[in-house]
């Protein structure tokens, strides 16, 4: 019998989405998930040259095209790998089958006599004159996946830190980003954007604007959305600027600076969602703990503005983006241009970070607009850096709860994580959900208010449920309807902010049960990978159970698996609390089981750490009568010189099933300084970020 497809393999069954062999001497490997800055393009051509048995050098990989590679929705939640590549590994191996009877009718022996080395079939051992693109005009790949056992493969590619394909260009200055892009007579545009969701459009200074360009520009209108265009950038630039004075709104409603804290959303309109079993009556003999934990809002602070390129041209229309999902944006864009999907391509191109659903698929959909009214000119938008900062989706401010029963010994028998967020799912698949749509006369109406659900990994609830053996688990999500700014996906989801409350919690418990932490840990861990991380990361770390706290220097543990079902991941953070918190040295311990390319991996758990280091010192969007964090003044992230030393190692590397590994490190690493900070002081600071402001006040109140 035959197993199941991967999902991705399953929603594409047919093989030629995945493989083609059109040029000599080459394979050309197709995938819907795109290159973020993590290295899957080269884990995707690890994967196919070991599968196919040829080497790494014969592979080419072409990604997010909705004219040729398989709908597999948006890369993110650390699925590229763990599924992804996955059913590309089926698909190749399947391919390589059909080329195998293909040979063995050729050669008039059975299969079983063949193999392949580079491409090229032997028969016992001995080099024939046929190949994969000898053979490939007699292989017919229109043909559907069938679950077909993979043949054992030694892996050559797999398990090798092999250099990153997209790394050149962008070290030697090639043109590798979407901003590099030039098309043949390419208009430049500028969005002049509403201040708010529901602002209108009162008057423009037409004249104005044109005197400010000081060269031709074009405006566009359509509604409320208003559009700068000429060829060229500078001009456009000009006008825009001017256009902040030139063009007055009505009904604008700004967020205030009384909206930025999280425990705002404790008041607001609610959804509430149970996941697991009522709570039980406490039994005799046992106390309670409550907590609350809490972060605001952040921004994804991408390294560079959104841009996106778009040309409508014969009826059809092309889009240029470096968004996480070209299908979903095609999706979104036939709904809000009311144009056919068939009459639509969008083609991923590289951008400079994405950490999640940040401007691009706006600026993608600015640019689509505007070309349906410019038919024939390429039309480039570029967002400037306030643009970015405030009209971007921002993630969630969240709030946590964390009650629990308590046995005589300490531990707990009963846990409730409560949790009030917005939605992390506002992207355009899940709707229209794209700023200039809102603009327009009619735009596709929102669906209705909801999250990731539980099943999936969770949005909100995301590691809200602890791995520990705790007889009673459950979730009470309190899905707040109603936020002052646009709310979406960023790295993790609510995963940071549930395994900050966790892990800080589990400490507390620790310490009112005079336990070290790591042994408190370890003695509600069944969970053998997860034991091993814990151990691993102390043992790295020198960890001593007797240090003494409050002395200024601290050092603190955190474990989870990611959505309790990808890489595990425990982190030791030792630091030193001054006038600021200055990070000393992290150490990391992580399985994420067949790892592919090790280097690759490693700089995914490395960036998760430093993100989340920049996360929980530093970052919080502000408001004060709009959104007041808009560059990296009023945004502040972790600088170079305040990166501490990281070690990680990896362990249980050649299991057979890889686990994703991209988000893993960031609720960790929260946690890990939370406890650090407790340890440092001798207090606990159960709100982030912990800014010189919150020590302050936390020491003022001890």
């Amino acid at each position: 019998m035959n197993a199941p497809l991967p999902g991705p393999l399953q929603d594409n069954p047919r093989l030629d989405r995945w493989l083609a062999f059109a040029a000599p001497g080459q394979v050309t490997v197709l995938t819907g998930r795109v290159e973020l800055g993590q290295g899957v393009l080269t884990a995707m051509a690890q994967i196919a040259a070991d599968a196919l048995d040829v080497s790494l050098a014969r592979i080419t990989v072409r990604s997010g095209d909705t004219a040729v590679t398989p709908n597999e929705g948006y890369t993110a939640g650390s699925q590229s790998i763990q599924s992804g590549a996955m059913a590309l590994r089926q698909a190749c191996a399947e391919v390589r089958a059909l080329f195998m009877a293909a040979a063995a009718k050729k050669l008039g022996c059975n299969a079983s006599a063949l193999t392949i080395r580079d491409g090229a079939v032997l028969r016992d051992g001995v080099p024939t004159a046929e190949n994969y693109w000898t053979l490939s005009p007699s292989v017919n790949l229109a043909v559907e996946a069938n679950g077909a056992a993979m043949a054992t493969t030694d892996f050559t590619a797999v398990g090798t830190s092999t250099a990153r394909l997209d790394l050149p260009d962008k070290i030697f200055g090639a043109p590798a980003f979407i901003h590099d892009m030039r098309l043949d007579g390419m208009r430049h545009a500028r969005v002049v954007r509403q201040p708010s969701l529901h602002a209108a459009i009162e008057t423009i200074d037409e004249a104005s604007l044109k005197r400010a360009a000081k060269a031709p520009v074009e405006i566009v209108r359509n509604g409320n959305f208003l559009a700068i265009v000429g060829d060229d950038e500078t001009a456009v630039e000009r006008a825009a600027i001017a256009a902040l004075t030139a063009v007055r709104w009505n009904n604008v409603e700004q967020p205030a600076a009384s909206q930025q804290e999280a425990g705002w959303l404790l008041q607001r309109p609610m959804i509430d969602i149970r996941y697991g079993a009522p709570e039980a009556p406490a039994a005799p003999g046992t106390t309670r703990f409550d907590a609350t934990y809490s972060r605001g809002y952040l921004a994804h602070a991408s390294i560079s503005p959104s841009c996106g390129l778009a040309v409508y041209k014969d009826g059809h229309l092309t889009v240029w983006t470096h968004c996480q999902g070209v299908f979903p944006l095609r999706g979104a864009l036939a709904r809000t241009l009311k144009l056919a999907p068939e009459n639509m391509t969008v083609v991923h191109v590289q951008g400079s970070g994405c950490y999640g659903h940040n401007g691009a698929d706006d600026a993608a959909a600015d640019a689509a607009i505007i070309a349906m009214h410019v038919p024939g000119a390429p039309v480039r938008v570029r967002w400037r850096r306030e643009e970015e900062f405030v009209y971007e989706p921002k993630t969630s401010a969240m709030v946590v709860k964390v009650h629990a029963h308590l046995d005589a010994d300490g531990t707990p028998s009963d846990w409730t994580a409560e949790i009030w967020s917005g939605t992390h799912n506002g992207r355009p698949g899940s709707g229209a959900n794209l700023l200039g749509a809102y603009a327009l006369p009619e735009h596709p109406p929102d669906p209705p208010p909801g999250d990731v659900p539980e099943s999936n990994g969770g949005g909100a609830t995301r590691n809200a449920e602890p791995l520990y053996d705790i007889p009673q688990k459950r979730i009470l999500q309190h899905l707040v309807t109603e936020t002052p700014v646009r709310v979406s996906s960023l790295r993790g989801l609510g995963a940071m902010p549930n395994v900050f409350a966790l892990e800080c919690a589990i400490d507390e418990l620790a310490e009112r049960a005079g336990r070290d932490p790591v042994d408190y840990r370890l003695s509600i861990t069944s969970d053998r990978r997860a034991r091993a991380v814990i151990e691993k990361a102390a043992a790295m770390a020198n960890w001593r159970p007797d240090a003494p706290s409050g002395s200024g220097i601290g050092r603190g543990l955190a474990f989870a698996r990611y959505k309790n079902k990808a890489a595990y991941a425990a982190v030791v953070v030792e630091l030193e609390v001054g006038d600021e918190i200055r990070l000393r040295h992290v150490w990391c311990a992580t399985d994420a089981g067949l790892v592919v390319n090790p280097d690759g991996a490693i700089n995914q758990l490395e960036g998760g750490i430093i993100q989340s280091a920049s996360w929980v010192l530093k970052e919080q969007v502000r408001f004060d009568g709009g959104v007041a964090s808009f560059d990296w003044q009023t945004y502040p992230v972790l600088k170079f010189s305040e990166v501490p030393e990281i070690d990680i190692e990896l362990i249980n590397t050649r299991d057979p099933v890889p686990l994703g590994v991209g988000e893993a490190t960031a609720g960790p690493t929260a946690a890990a300084i939370g406890n650090a900070v407790s340890h440092a002081l001798g207090i606990r600071i159960r709100d982030l970020p912990l800014t010189r402001e919150r020590l302050l006040a936390a020491l003022l109140r001890d």
